[in-house]
């Protein structure tokens, strides 16, 4: 699975990465686990996930029994991750492969940030899918394909979540900004701890194409990796010893973000006017 685009794209986008630490505020040192599993441990799949003898890489897996997947040890208030996962590769319809953050407590009042990526038939793009709950209430779906092969090798997704924004990254670009609107009664996840989770399961009903295209377990076990996990606090004290995160995004940083959004977002829940029709989410007319 490939998506077509031209040498001179991807060589700007090289580009842009390089200078995007700078962008969006530089990075303070990240607690980088010597093993993945240091950091990560598996919580489900009977014996589904593996890591690598090198303890660099964790494998999860998915049959037509069970899929799997893991969680943090740690949980964060305010974070940096960065996470690198090489997806499901040749036809990964009906798959769905997860990295998200989500607090532990009552379900009804969770607050989570959400990036699953759907699988699709061989040759058709993986859709990036992201949300944002807070207090048990979502609906801010924004969906984009990617503009590489996310099968082929390791890319870096983050969440950077600080008092300020959300911001969600693809090797180092962002395509994604919620802003901390609570002031003008908009809600942000600013009180509960979360969690990374991560898993690879099965959504035949839902995930490919609205559900019209189904897993083929004859292509089964299924797997997605995942390596270099690293966590950098993001809180207040660490704004104000430099860290940068409380900066928003300089120009450089936000016309990368307005290039992907332009290029790869396929969907917007700020623009579905038949999902509400009475008028947009108050903050999607926010600046």
């Amino acid at each position: 699975m490939a998506v077509a685009f031209s040498s001179s794209r991807s060589c700007v986008m090289v580009a842009m990465a390089l200078f995007l630490g700078l962008c969006v505020g530089a990075m303070p040192a990240a607690v980088a686990a010597g093993r993945i599993d240091d950091g990560l441990e598996a919580t489900w799949g009977d014996g589904r996930s593996s890591v690598s003898p090198d303890g660099e890489v964790l494998t999860l897996t998915l049959d037509h029994t069970s899929g799997s997947g893991f969680r943090s040890k740690n949980t964060y208030l305010f974070v940096r991750l960065n996470l690198q996962i090489k997806l499901v590769p040749n036809n990964s319809a009906g798959t769905v492969t997860t990295c998200y953050l989500m607090s532990e407590g009552p379900w009804g009042i969770h607050d989570e940030i959400d990036l699953e990526f759907l699988g699709n038939v061989t040759g058709q793009p993986y859709t990036l899918h992201t949300n944002v709950y807070t207090n048990g209430t979502g609906h801010k779906e924004q969906q984009f394909h990617l503009w590489f092969d996310p099968t082929s090798d390791f890319h870096t997704y983050s969440i950077e979540w600080t008092p300020r924004h959300i911001l969600i990254l693809v090797d180092g670009t962002p395509v994604r900004q919620f802003k901390n609107h609570a002031a003008q009664g908009v809600p942000y996840p600013s009180s509960q701890p979360m969690r990374l989770f991560g898993s690879l399961w099965d959504a035949e009903d839902w995930a490919t194409q609205g559900g019209r295209v189904k897993t083929d377990w004859s292509q089964a076990p299924f797997a997605a990796q995942y390596r270099n996990f690293t966590a950098a606090d993001a809180s207040s004290a660490a704004a104000g010893a430099g860290s940068g995160y409380d900066q928003d995004m300089d120009a450089t940083a936000q016309q990368a973000m307005k290039w992907a959004r332009s290029n790869y977002m396929v969907y917007d829940y700020c623009a579905d006017g038949k999902r509400f029709p009475q008028g947009a989410p108050a903050e999607c007319g926010m600046p």
